[in-house]
């Protein structure tokens, strides 16, 4: 194995401006969030046939190189163990782990101070090179509309439309991954799948779903709104994995396409799912078909009934625990689904309350046990 020096760590952080937010990922016990403690994550090294990053590099100037694999999530407290945990599963699964970059989207309006963030990912991972970026909820907080699940409207959740903005002009190519994900197999592959013609973004599509049921009566009959599906056949996709050329998303102002699907949705209310929609609007029938094995999504059960789930049959490259339930929560509960288990693995938290548990346990069979000896002395 090629054992490269530590790559340093790049931060960039802008100037902290709070806005308000209608999200329900807030933090009523940040502190108690920021509490949480990690164990250091094993080092994941390179093999010997991976390209050899640029040493004389600047670190400034490292996310250019162009020997990079970019992975981009969101990052805030609520759902920064599932954060650590896929970020530990794709370095394990790497056979470039060195090579891989992660670029993390923190809200400006997070009650958590973003350092503290920052520490705990280069703490648990000191090798490992990312960079910190705020995403300003002022850009959506006036586009966002009521979702049939409050989660949804988090304005965070629209911030992998604004990745073109966000990252470095001379990232070109970026994996979109979600907090609650878990890479199983060598992000390699997904990185290098192509996106033919005029492509802007891949992902597995699922074509048998009954794509009408995302938007609305009104949409359907609305010649002038339906007309974007014209000629095209458009099928369902999930947007927490896609692999997203950047280049492309810039000259074709995609952004702006986004947000003007979600200002007619502001006036016309045309779906009920928050940011999967827009995607659905923008891209629909023009998505490059990615393997289903890179996203085996719904783990998380249904969106309105906290339900366990199986894994399709087929391979397997990474699971996905989209829906309600998050394997931490149903994990720390002691009423894990089977498919938890497979998660747990990875999951890098130092369990301080069970540990707790365990102690409190301990104490009541000793005062249960020094209870029977006092009965059987009577």
């Amino acid at each position: 194995m090629l054992f490269l020096r530590p790559v340093s760590v790049l931060l960039f952080l802008v100037s902290f401006i709070p806005f308000p937010t209608n999200a329900i990922r807030s933090f009523p016990d940040a502190h108690a969030q920021m509490g949480l403690r990690f164990s250091e994550a094993p080092e994941y090294t390179n093999g010997l046939s991976c390209p050899v990053l640029g040493l004389n590099l600047k670190s400034s100037a490292l996310a250019c190189d162009p020997s990079l694999v970019h992975v981009a999530m969101t990052i805030d407290s609520e759902y920064l163990r599932g954060t650590m945990a896929a970020v530990h599963s794709v370095l394990k699964h790497a056979s470039c782990p060195d090579n891989t970059f992660f670029h993390f989207i923190a809200s400006d309006s997070s009650l958590v101070n973003l350092q503290d963030l920052t520490r705990i990912v280069q703490s648990t991972f000191p090798s490992l090179s990312f960079r910190v970026y705020v995403f300003r909820e002022r850009l959506v907080n006036n586009l966002i509309s009521s979702s049939i699940r409050q989660a949804l409207d988090n304005p965070l959740n629209y911030a992998r439309s604004y990745l073109a903005d966000l990252l470095d002009p001379c990232v070109e190519r970026v994996i979109y991954l979600d907090s609650d994900v878990i890479v199983v197999d060598d992000v390699q592959k997904l990185w290098k799948i192509s996106l033919s013609g005029s492509r802007v973004i891949g992902a597995p599509e699922y074509c048998h779903a009954n794509f009408t049921k995302y938007f609305s009566d009104g949409f359907w009959k609305d010649s002038e709104l339906s007309k974007v599906f014209e000629g095209k056949k458009p099928c369902y996709f999930n947007t927490g994995v896609m692999v997203m050329d950047l280049v492309r998303w810039r000259e074709g102002e995609y952004t702006k396409k986004i947000e003007n699907w979600m200002a007619i949705q502001k006036e016309r209310r045309i779906y009920e799912l928050g940011s999967l929609p827009p995607f659905l609007l923008v891209f629909g029938g023009d998505v490059e078909a990615i393997h289903h094995r890179w996203n085996q999504h719904g783990l998380g059960g249904d969106n309105m009934v906290n339900s366990c789930r199986s894994l399709h049959p087929g391979p397997v490259s990474l699971l996905h625990w989209s829906g309600r339930g998050k394997p931490w929560s149903r994990l720390d509960l002691g009423m894990p689904c089977p498919v938890d288990l497979l998660w747990a693995p990875y999951d890098l938290y130092k369990h301080h309350h069970h540990h707790l548990h365990d102690q409190h346990h301990l104490q009541r069979q000793h005062h249960h046990h020094q209870q029977t000896q006092q009965f059987s002395m009577l």
